[in-house]
């Protein structure tokens, strides 16, 4: 083997390893982005809450969102939840989840009670920059964004 054949053989070994650690990083990257993808929806209903979001200058692109929870227990109890999100909003560049106030639900406006309620949307939506709490009885939006130190 020639001086010459030994540069080409390390120069694609060099290739071929940089090429599979890039993969490897947009692979693992793209599993974390891929969890919490927005939804769009075409059919938004017209009422109250929406009135009240574009009326703040919130463009809504979502309606109410399902998103399935499986839970295991000791790996043989297998149960089934869900969270609701009620809209998917939008203000210039920033996306925020609604959750609209409802009566048999009050949300008290503690730190604790804030948390248990709402951090998880924010846990499994992580591109979005906070959460609108929209109470129709007095026709309020407030916004809530957490910061975790870690």
């Amino acid at each position: 083997m020639e001086q010459g054949d030994v540069r080409v053989i390390l120069l694609i070994l060099i290739v071929v390893v940089c090429f599979v650690i890039w993969r490897f990083q947009k692979w693992s990257t793209g599993a974390s982005r891929r969890r919490g993808r927005i939804p769009r929806h075409a059919n938004i209903p017209e009422d109250d809450v929406v009135d009240l979001l574009e009326g703040a200058g919130f463009e809504v692109f979502a309606g109410k969102t399902k998103i399935p929870i499986s839970i295991t227990i000791s790996e043989r109890d297998h149960l089934e939840s869900r969270l609701f999100i009620d809209y998917f909003v939008q203000k210039e560049d920033d996306v925020y989840l609604v959750k609209v106030a409802r009566d048999r639900k009050p949300l008290e406006m503690t730190g604790s009670a804030v948390r248990d309620m709402l951090l998880p949307y924010t846990l499994i939506y992580p591109e979005a920059q906070g959460i609108l709490y929209v109470d129709m009885a007095v026709s309020k939006i407030k916004k809530i964004t957490f910061h975790i130190e870690v």
